[in-house]
């Protein structure tokens, strides 16, 4: 699928918290987890599973920096 969007991250989910309308998964990546919150519908039609490799797609109108 072509997208606009520029900023993907590879990785495998560890871990789905499905709930009756929204679901929270985990996406362990190169950079550490990454945490989606999604319908619970789009779980079941994209048969998301764990042990899955997905990317998460990401695009932001503000991205913070602090230091640390």
């Amino acid at each position: 699928m072509e997208t606009s969007l520029r900023n993907h991250l590879k990785g495998k989910i560890p871990q789905i918290v499905e709930g009756s309308v929204v679901s929270e998964l985990e996406l362990e990546t190169s950079i550490g987890i990454v945490s989606s919150v999604i319908t619970t519908r789009s779980v079941t039609d994209m048969g998301l599973s764990v042990g899955q490799e997905v990317c998460a797609v990401i695009k932001a109108t503000e991205v913070g920096i602090e230091r640390c």
